[in-house]
């Protein structure tokens, strides 16, 4: 399956925003009055979005969930509410990107050479080739690989995502927007009739100038208050202090390197154990794309009760007073389902949802419950 593929269609999907795809594309609202700007049609609009030349600029993006998911202790990512991301890049194939959270902090750093990830909490980092996205960063940050081999940065994965779905959308110019400060265009897509999904419409916010995503609010159905909103609350363009692109691990951290190389009998073996016989694949397209996957079996154990407890999946697992039982988990975030297909259970947010079968497999887009049965049934 090609990892882009699955990389562009999971952030079309949406459910995972606020942790990945849509999560580092939806942008809140600037302030200050609409500018006035040339009129432009939109299909010229989209063309000019996906053909833009990659920029110099350094700014702080916030993100605000309102996803309608619980608070989950460990996993803050899930939950509705705020944080902020602080990136920057040269235009040129360098970039930064730093997460606080908390008393903590994670920072990529691709110099053009090397890919560096640090964990503060962990005192990690993880050292790969350039083009080669350290997997970890992937569910932050929305990163994969472009059709060139190299990291898709969020705005990269923006333009990629406009790409996919504007094909099954009636695309509109809503007029102006100020974001950050800067003059944009409003471009809105909307799904066509055909199309099976929650989301109402995709609104953002294009840079008059650079032609770059600067705010894009995710509606759904039934409400006119945005599920996501995440953007940048200022921006700087022009050339970036180079000591942005250059990282030097401490002393005291542990390193991890990563080669890039072709993928070995044995590789291709351990990824089997990973996604058993049946590899991530994309069912459907444009709006309502589904990802679907399938667990191995050795790794449903911690999903399923102890075999000598039947039934008691809500105390913690055995080994330790910090491990939880992933169940109770799942049923905590979401409800038990049943069908055709088989059982599971379902987990819903306000842009999608995610079916987890009891035998492993998986789906997840932005579509209603309906659609994600149907796909989960062509996975066996």
């Amino acid at each position: 399956m090609n990892r882009r593929k699955v990389t562009v269609a999971v952030a079309a999907a949406g459910v995972v925003a606020g942790v990945a795809g849509l999560g580092v594309l939806a942008m809140p609202a600037g302030a200050g009055p609409a500018p006035a700007l040339p009129q432009v049609d939109a299909q010229s609009l989209v063309e000019s979005v996906l053909t833009a030349k990659p920029a110099a600029f350094g700014g702080t993006v916030d993100v605000n969930n309102s996803l309608g998911i619980p608070t989950i202790a460990g996993i803050p990512q899930l939950s509705d509410g705020a944080s902020q991301i602080r990136m920057w890049t040269d235009g040129e194939g360098r970039a930064r990107v730093s997460m606080p959270s908390g008393s903590s902090e994670r920072t990529i750093v691709d110099d053009g050479e090397t890919l560096w990830t640090w964990n503060s909490e962990t005192q990690t980092v993880t050292k790969a080739p350039h083009g080669d996205a350290e997997p970890d960063a992937k569910p932050e940050l929305g990163l994969g690989l472009g059709q060139d081999g190299k990291p898709l940065d969020p705005l990269s994965l923006a333009r990629d995502v406009v790409g996919e779905v504007e094909k099954t959308s009636t695309v509109t110019v809503d007029g102006t927007a100020r974001v950050a400060n800067r003059s944009a265009y409003e471009l809105v897509l909307t799904p066509k009739p055909t199309e099976r999904t929650v989301l109402r419409e995709v609104r953002i916010a294009v840079d008059s100038e650079l032609r770059i995503p600067l705010r894009v609010a995710v509606l759904t159905n039934g409400t006119d208050e945005a599920a996501v909103q995440v953007g940048f609350s200022e921006i700087t363009v022009g050339a970036q202090d180079a000591g942005l692109f250059r990282f030097t691990p401490s002393a005291s951290a542990k390193v991890e390197e990563k080669k890039a190389e072709e993928p070995s009998e044995q590789d291709k073996a351990e990824a089997e154990k990973v996604f058993g016989q049946v590899a991530p694949q994309v069912v459907g397209d444009g709006w309502d794309s589904v990802i679907v996957a399938k667990l191995p079996a050795d790794q449903l154990t911690g999903l399923q009760a102890p075999a000598d407890e039947p039934g008691r999946s809500d105390r913690p697992r055995r080994g330790g007073a910090d491990q939880t039982d992933p169940q109770a988990l799942l049923k905590q975030l979401g409800k038990q389902v049943s069908g055709s297909w088989g059982n599971g259970t379902l987990i819903s947010s306000k842009i999608g949802n995610v079916l987890l079968a009891d035998d492993g497999r998986i789906a997840l887009g932005a579509v209603p419950e309906q659609v994600l049965t149907e796909a989960i049934g062509q996975l066996k």
